[in-house]
């Protein structure tokens, strides 16, 4: 480790320990990176994400109020109608019809159990696929679930539910038109061949079950956007920065954590992920167009080649703006960008920057080439040193 790396160490954690943080020394020091070392990036994003308060004599009570919280929300939202009175040794008679799968209302618990399943599957399929270059998805978790795992309850793990909602019932496909694709039961069967995924023992549970079980409560309490393909993508790289921190007192809280820190971050960028809003001020295509707008102030050379060429910011920006990179890059790099766009009072307006800048340092291929090799130069983007990238975003932005 560089002396210069340790002086930098040595000043997060004298921003870290104030009472009352500074927030703007801390921004101006996260923008240029933030270093693992001590659980030093995870707890700068949880001040970031505006999860923790800026004052530190308030985090005690405060995280424990919002883990008790968290619980609360699993102890409500993942629970099997029916499960309950089974356990306590009634027979199915006492069943009644409120708690019967049958019963046509539609406020029943069953109902709304079925209708969660379809959004579960998806979750499920996105997860489970989530950074298949790493095992770390794959692998258990030190810190399972108790609450879920624990036999004396009546809750049951989502992994549990998926596999039995596959067998009975056919798989529901949502994309992000809205678009439903139902295929058959036979289909289903075969979504998880057996050895693709190594099944872990009883009372243990892979990373990716907790990245699950996050989404599917993030879902039920934002039934307007719920699930939409995508989610996984940005909660995934949040959960892996908690989950690895060394410091094992915040690394048992990841779940919780990371739920709140991606709902409040996905406060900020839902409307991505509203179709009804695509063509609004706030939604996504507008963001689009501000790509191509800063681009033909910046390069309008490069800009013309691409009007001429006829590659609508749409053909590639809709990813990197709705992901926030997450897919254009391997998973340290996204968190080293993130480092920085989370820094950023105003960071969806950085991350035009940076998807500006990812254009400029390509320029030279995109003059040279014609639709079919920039557009994939687009797709799968050429350049992998984020700090490259990041340099000329800040170039930018100071120019502006």
């Amino acid at each position: 480790m560089s002396t210069a790396y340790r002086n930098r160490i040595q000043e997060f954690k004298v921003a870290l320990s104030e009472e009352n943080i500074n927030l703007k020394t801390l921004r101006e020091l996260c923008f240029n990176g933030i270093p693992f070392e001590g659980g030093i990036r995870a707890q700068c994003w949880k001040i970031l994400l505006n999860y923790l308060p800026v004052d530190q004599t308030l985090w005690e009570s405060f995280l424990k109020k919002q883990r008790d919280v968290y619980s609360q929300f699993l102890k409500e939202m993942i629970i099997q109608p029916g499960i309950a009175k089974a356990n306590l040794g009634l027979s199915r008679e006492d069943v009644t019809m409120e708690d019967h799968p049958l019963n046509p209302n539609p406020d029943s618990r069953w109902n709304t159990y079925f209708k969660d399943n379809e959004i579960l599957l998806q979750i499920d399929k996105d997860v489970r696929r989530l950074y298949p270059d790493m095992a770390f998805f794959q692998r258990p978790t030190e810190y399972p679930c108790q609450l879920i795992l624990d036999p004396q309850n009546d809750y049951e793990t989502l992994r549990r539910r998926v596999e039995q909602t596959t067998l009975k019932a056919q798989t529901v496909n949502r994309n992000r038109s809205g678009v439903t694709n139902v295929s058959s039961p036979g289909k289903a069967l075969n979504l998880y061949p057996s050895n693709e995924y190594e099944v872990l023992p009883n009372g243990s549970e892979a990373h990716w079950e907790v990245v699950e079980r996050i989404l599917f409560i993030y879902a039920k309490l934002n039934p307007g956007i719920a699930y939409v393909q995508g989610m996984n993508e940005i909660v995934g790289p949040i959960y892996y920065t908690f989950a690895t921190d060394p410091n094992s007192q915040w690394k048992e809280h990841a779940e919780a954590d990371t739920f709140f820190c991606f709902t409040n971050l996905m406060s900020e960028n839902r409307d991505n992920f509203i179709k009804s809003l695509d063509d609004s001020q706030c939604g996504i295509t507008y963001k689009m167009e501000s790509v191509y707008s800063m681009l033909k102030d910046k390069d309008l050379e490069l800009y013309l080649k691409l009007e001429e060429q006829n590659i609508k910011p749409q053909y590639f920006t809709f990813r990197w703006l709705t992901l926030l990179l997450s897919q254009e890059f391997l998973l340290p790099d996204v968190i080293r960008i993130w480092d920085t766009l989370f820094s950023d009072e105003d960071r969806f307006h950085f991350l035009i920057l940076v998807c500006c800048a990812m254009l400029i340092l390509i320029r030279d291929s995109l003059l040279a080439g014609d639709f079919t090799v920039n557009m994939r130069l687009l797709q799968d983007y050429p350049i992998s040193d984020v700090h490259t990238i990041l340099t000329k975003a800040k170039e930018l932005q100071d120019n502006s």
